[in-house]
């Protein structure tokens, strides 16, 4: 009930935002959206993109008429597509841990009209399927209360309560809103991804089984 908008992701880039936020405090509304002349790049696709060329490259950099000659030697490059596919997968399903300061300085603090409030964060991110959009309310801590004050480590989600320092300024999460909205063709990614290391690792069981036959056979 406090947060919505409508997000437009085309590939890696977050082209469109534009978000409606209820302000707990006095029930006032904020409207913010990204400049027209602005995009977005979500990090995480884009690592998850070079994995997969990666792989594509390591299993395509030969001749078309290479002849393996070992079974290792099929085992070492099913392992090196294995290590791309896997570390791909794991930059959808692992979102970035970042400190409050972090976010702060982000470059999507910049990406709005009008500008956000000093007492708003805003962080978008991957997680599994889901496009994730979370939303900080900040208070600033007047210097007779900083006396307690602890700045929270890096986070994927911060709670209220969390405090950091940024621009000689202490400040404390005093509300959090997460909205998330799955992403179909991330779906359809992970379980590629699945299926894909299912094959790679079913062709590297039998390429073992052939070669124990190999080491074993009686000469």
């Amino acid at each position: 009930d406090q947060v919505k908008g409508v997000l437009t992701l085309q590939g890696d880039a977050l082209c469109q935002a534009d978000v409606n936020l209820k302000m707990p405090r006095n029930n006032q509304l904020l409207h913010f959206a990204f400049r027209e002349d602005k995009q977005w790049k979500l990090q995480q696709i884009q690592d998850a993109r070079n994995h997969v060329n990666q792989a594509i490259y390591l299993l395509m950099n030969r001749d078309v008429n290479y002849h393996f000659k070992t079974g290792s030697e099929v085992l070492k490059l099913m392992d090196a597509v294995m290590l791309q596919l896997s570390r791909a997968r794991n930059r959808l399903t692992t979102p970035a841990t970042l400190t409050l300061p972090e976010i702060a300085s982000s470059g999507l603090t910049k990406m709005f009209t009008p500008a956000l409030p000093p007492d708003i964060l805003v962080n978008f991110y991957i997680n599994l399927n889901k496009l994730c959009l979370t939303i900080y309310q900040l208070h600033v801590l007047q210097p007779s209360t900083t006396k307690n004050f602890k700045p929270a480590g890096g986070s994927i989600l911060h709670n209220p309560g969390a405090m950091f320092e940024f621009g000689n300024q202490r400040y404390e999460v005093s509300h959090v809103h997460k909205v998330e909205c799955v992403v179909p063709w991330l779906n359809d990614a992970l379980v590629f991804f699945t299926v894909s290391l299912q094959l790679c690792q079913q062709l590297k069981d039998k390429i073992s089984v052939f070669s124990s036959y190999w080491n074993y056979r009686p000469y």
